[in-house]
């Protein structure tokens, strides 16, 4: 048992501190240490970020867990975005009257089912982290409880979270069924002997997992909770969440269904190619940046999971790649996005931006770098990620996915390349103010830098995805 703890020091810290950070909130109030609470969370966050990169690999609890370099990244990727997520929200947060305690502290819960997610190698040990991620997350959504758009996205997350997890359950219990185990191993061992049973509980395992990264068509939830969340909430879930679960998704199919390649091959490819057109085209319509985030994270997840579909080493490096790539750029696009105010109020319209190139020439120029690299224009980091899933996928004989990613890209780049057009090349419908609090431009002018400077050789982001993906697929 010693031996079990040791190799999850960094989760049962994570759940201390969210023990007596409550506890602090609730014996001190909640509009006083708020702030305090944010600030040193945030820092508790990026700390064991940096420091799980260190901890000991192995497989624990009777082989319930298994902590290698796979989950090291993926938890490493969860951590910083969710520490960056709540340094950069914490103003527009007290602008507000939203800075309370609770809200740091279900964040941390969150990470901590997060973390269990990515590491699980047991169907059982793979919902309990799902599960505490997902409640955290529907308390989030609508923490603005006096706001109707709040209530109503805390409310169809809820709901259509709820129907997720049971189609998820549905298939473990399917799976256990015919498998005789939970065990990812013991799957493996009874998917190798073709049953049909077997296949039929990985399609409902599947589509339990595709709503957490809200694929086509489980994407129903995406723009109505992206729109009527807070702001703050609504940069965690595009970041950190859609990393654990698609890391989750691949420690499924990769150890749980290698067996049956062929067989879920064919699901992820086709819930990759719907995410990535109906996330292209439907954003072209959009007003909202907010909504238009949604529909820009529907596409990116189904560029991922291009890399996810080639079933190789190499694919789930591009995967991870990819995802590490998606998470810097978005949460710099939300640290802007959390900026914009008119007023002394928050803005999301589009047409805010218009005019900002000549105004505030520093901010809109990080901004078109962050928006070109979601486009996937070179030289910028966000093409060299969308060329490692391309590559992987032809590598695997899919050309055609390769293909239809290509075409999907061309037609999502539009409302990117829209954002730089209203910021240089139409007039100004009014000033637009830049916000208070300091992590938020600096965020956003780090974001950009990586997505310049990376071009070079991805900071290291090929080598550190590489070893990962190496010890994931065998």
């Amino acid at each position: 048992m010693a031996a079990d703890l040791a190799l999850i020091w960094p989760e049962i810290a994570l759940v201390l501190f969210a023990v007596l950070a409550l506890m602090w909130g609730a014996l001190r109030g909640q509009d006083r240490e708020g702030p305090l609470l944010n600030t040193i969370s945030a820092a508790v966050l990026a700390v064991i970020g940096v420091a799980v990169a260190f901890r000991g690999d192995g497989a624990g609890f009777n082989g319930l867990l298994q902590i290698d370099a796979f989950a090291r990244f993926a938890q490493a990727v969860i951590l910083l975005s969710a520490a960056a997520v709540l340094a950069t929200g914490q103003s527009w947060l007290a602008g507000q009257g939203l800075m309370r305690f609770e809200y740091p502290v279900l964040v941390v819960l969150a990470v901590v089912g997060m973390m269990v997610m990515v590491s699980a190698t047991d169907l059982i040990t793979l919902y309990m982290g799902l599960e505490l991620q997902s409640l955290a997350l529907y308390i989030l959504a609508a923490i603005r409880r006096e706001d109707e758009a709040s209530s109503e996205a805390g409310l169809k997350y809820f709901v259509l979270g709820a129907l997720s997890s049971g189609l998820l359950l549905y298939g473990a219990s399917l799976t256990y069924g015919f498998a005789g185990t939970t065990s990812f191993a013991g799957i493996a061992e009874a998917a190798a002997n073709a049953n049909i049973g077997l296949l039929f509980g990985l399609v409902f395992l599947l589509a339990g997992a595709a709503f957490k990264i809200s694929a086509v068509p489980f994407h129903m939830w995406t723009p109505d909770v992206y729109e009527g969340a807070p702001t703050p909430v609504t940069a965690f879930m595009a970041a950190a969440p859609k990393v654990a679960a698609m890391a989750m998704l691949a420690r499924l199919v990769h150890t749980g269904f290698a067996p049956v390649l062929p067989d879920w091959q064919q699901i992820i490819a086709v819930l990759s190619v719907l995410s990535m057109f109906l996330g292209a085209i439907a954003g072209i319509a959009q007003r909202d940046i907010k909504r238009l985030m949604a529909y820009s994270s529907i596409a990116h997840m189904g560029y991922a999971l291009i890399g996810l579909t080639a079933g190789t080493t190499l694919g789930v490096e591009a995967m991870l790649a990819y995802m590490a790539i998606y998470v810097t750029t978005s949460v710099g696009a939300f640290a802007f996005i959390l900026s914009m105010q008119r007023d002394g109020q928050p803005i999301s319209s589009l047409s805010a931006l218009q005019g900002l190139g000549w105004a505030q020439p520093g901010r809109a120029l990080a901004v078109m770098a962050l928006m070109i690299s979601l486009a996937g224009v070179p030289p910028f980091v966000g093409f060299l990620g969308k060329i490692y899933v391309l590559r992987a996928a032809v590598d695997a004989g899919l050309v055609w996915l390769a293909v239809a990613g290509v075409v999907a890209s061309v037609i999502g780049a539009y409302y990117y390349l829209r954002i730089v057009y209203l910021m240089y090349f139409t007039p100004a419908e009014g000033a637009l103010e830049t916000g208070k609090g300091w992590a938020a431009p600096v965020v956003l002018a780090l974001a950009a830098l990586a997505m310049v400077a990376g071009a070079v050789n991805l900071l290291g982001l090929e080598s550190l995805a590489a070893m990962a993906a190496q010890s994931l697929v065998y």
